[in-house]
């Protein structure tokens, strides 16, 4: 893979080749692509989507909007900071084509605002619950009718590929959903594969997946333009741009020490305990009487997790530098934090988040109702929407069809592509509309 194609400003439906060097300084096209994020439906949906304590009604607790903004601030210093190493090392990059640092500052920025676009409610349990609807609930009567990719899809439904969806599709009179540039869109996508083969190697790209079958043509063509090494033809596997190792650092370094941080200020975690894993990992950069004069507890987790971010931010650039030929040829098969001096650091903060805060009794109980929640919500959707393309809808699948927007197809011939945009509309739901809508279909809304 090359810089000057990873880099490219096309997007959907371009007839002229665009170029660096021509654009306007004042409002890039990477810019652009940050700012078409930040004003979408999707986006603005996050506020209201689970990060880490789904439905927290604290001040404290990050929601998915929160996070994934602090997610971008995070993945702008890695791409500006890598930006100017790289360009030190391939001067033709601004010489000939004009890119400059802040190019990659906005790519990764504008991807990194992304990542999260495309979950469902109720966190990373809403994922399983959708897919445990296909896999093991009603919606193992469809896998007959399914190719098995198909049926993958659903059984193992990816925020990521739902994101690549949410970002790309066509809508009615807007061709190529948000129109982003194919670098932004290569730097989103950190597993480069259909769902199928399952981890097909020990390549961390291949842990998830990042398009549906819907989308496949859309990052085939994405993938063509970048120039994204096909690792198998067969089954549409493709290498990482490697600007997408950068997007995961980002969203690596704020769920690892932000939610810590809000473990703390719930007081799920002990102040003591908490401040000395965080003293560990910037023990070395710490300003102990600045430290000592902090008055609250808020103030000194706050004062450690900004110098956290900073050291993170600083160490995973240069792992990236240390490693850019390597990633240039596909051939870095682990995230860059996995390569951290401060692994065992944040191994420990990690092990210590799942204890006291993934599975504290909050969350768990939250999980189960979303898991009762979604699965009620896509039985009641997918069955009337299936009735009505037999012609056999009842009156209540007539009323229960007129909430879904006509923008979403759910009158395709393809029973996949039915079932498939039901979940994406269900995808799109805050916690609380999907809480609401529950109620509604159960007559619990009087």
């Amino acid at each position: 893979m090359n810089w000057e194609q990873l880099l490219s400003l096309k997007r959907q439906g371009d007839t002229n080749k665009r170029l660096r060097n021509e654009q306007d300084e004042t409002r890039l096209g990477f810019d652009v692509d940050y700012d078409r994020i930040i004003f979408s439906a999707e986006f603005r949906s996050l506020q209201d989507k689970t990060q880490v304590v789904p439905l927290s009604s604290t001040d404290f607790v990050h929601t998915r909007l929160t996070h994934s903004l602090e997610v971008s601030v995070v993945a702008r210093s890695l791409g500006r900071k890598a930006g100017v190493k790289i360009l030190e090392k391939h001067p033709y990059l601004t010489e000939i084509h004009g890119y400059k640092p802040n190019d990659f500052g906005a790519i990764v920025a504008a991807a990194a605002l992304a990542h999260d676009i495309g979950n469902p409610p109720f966190g990373h349990s809403g994922e399983k619950a959708i897919g445990h609807y296909f896999k093991n609930g009603p919606g193992q009567q469809y896998k007959v009718q399914l190719e098995s990719k198909e049926y993958q899809d659903l059984c193992d439904f990816e925020g990521n590929a739902n994101g690549f969806k949410v970002l790309t599709q066509d809508k009615q009179g807007t061709k190529g959903g948000l129109r982003l540039s194919y670098a932004t869109l290569g730097a989103f996508t950190k597993y480069p594969k259909e769902s199928l083969p399952v981890k097909p190697t020990p390549h961390i790209a291949s842990k998830k997946y990042g398009f549906f079958q819907t989308e496949k043509t859309n990052f085939s063509d994405v993938a063509a333009e970048l120039g994204l090494k096909s690792l198998s033809a067969e089954h549409a596997q493709f290498s990482r741009h490697p600007l997408a190792f950068l997007v995961e650092a980002a969203d690596d370094i704020c769920y690892t020490i932000i939610d810590f941080e809000d473990g703390i200020n719930l007081g799920l975690i002990e102040e003591d305990y908490a401040l000395e894993y965080l003293i560990n990992l910037v023990r070395g950069t710490i300003n102990t009487e600045k430290y000592s004069a902090l008055p609250s507890t808020k103030e000194r987790v706050s004062y450690l997790r900004a110098l956290a971010i900073s050291t993170l931010i600083e160490d995973a650039v240069s792992i990236f530098m240390a490693h850019e030929k390597e990633i240039l040829d596909g051939k870095f098969q682990v995230s860059i934090l996995d390569k951290s001096k401060y692994q065992a650091q944040i191994n420990d903060i990690i092990k210590l988040s799942i204890e006291k805060i993934y599975n504290s009794e909050e969350v768990i109980d939250k999980e189960i109702s979303g898991f009762e929640i979604l699965n009620q919500l896509l039985d009641r959707f997918i069955l009337a929407v299936n009735n009505n393309y037999e012609n056999l809808p009842t009156a209540y699948d007539k009323l229960l069809l007129k909430l879904i927007p006509d923008v979403i197809d759910v009158h395709n011939d393809s029973l996949y592509t039915r079932m498939l945009n039901v979940c994406y509309y269900v995808s799109l739901f805050s916690d609380t509309k999907a809480v609401l809508t529950y109620k509604k279909i159960k007559g619990m809304g009087f």
